[in-house]
């Protein structure tokens, strides 16, 4: 009777460890078919490669999936696109002062 139950124990473990894997391997593609992200053919495909690189590349595909968002996208909407670009401006117009200033106390 024990020998039935370790052979079924050992079965289980198995089982519980290979699909777990699996489930694991898919929490990238999971990620970005949720964000309806432009490339989540190909991050299941390159989920399903990382099982044969022993989940090498798998912390990729997590970064891969989650850089996407659905709101804005790949990064930066347009207001903050120049939001940014003002503030630069703003700064190189403060250093070229700046640089100013410094040269007319080096003279």
């Amino acid at each position: 009777m024990l020998d039935y139950f370790a052979l079924f124990l050992v079965f289980f473990v198995f089982l519980t460890l290979f699909y777990g894997i699996i489930v694991i391997h898919d929490i990238p593609y999971e990620i970005a078919h949720k964000r309806n992200h432009p490339h989540q053919d190909a991050i299941h495909v390159a989920g399903w490669v990382s099982l044969f690189t022993l989940h090498a590349i798998w912390p990729f595909l997590w970064i891969w999936a989650t850089l996407y968002k659905p709101g804005t996208g790949w990064g930066f909407t347009a207001q903050q696109t120049q939001q940014f670009h003002s503030e630069l401006e703003s700064l190189r117009s403060e250093l070229t002062s700046l640089e100013n200033k410094i040269n007319s106390i080096k003279d």
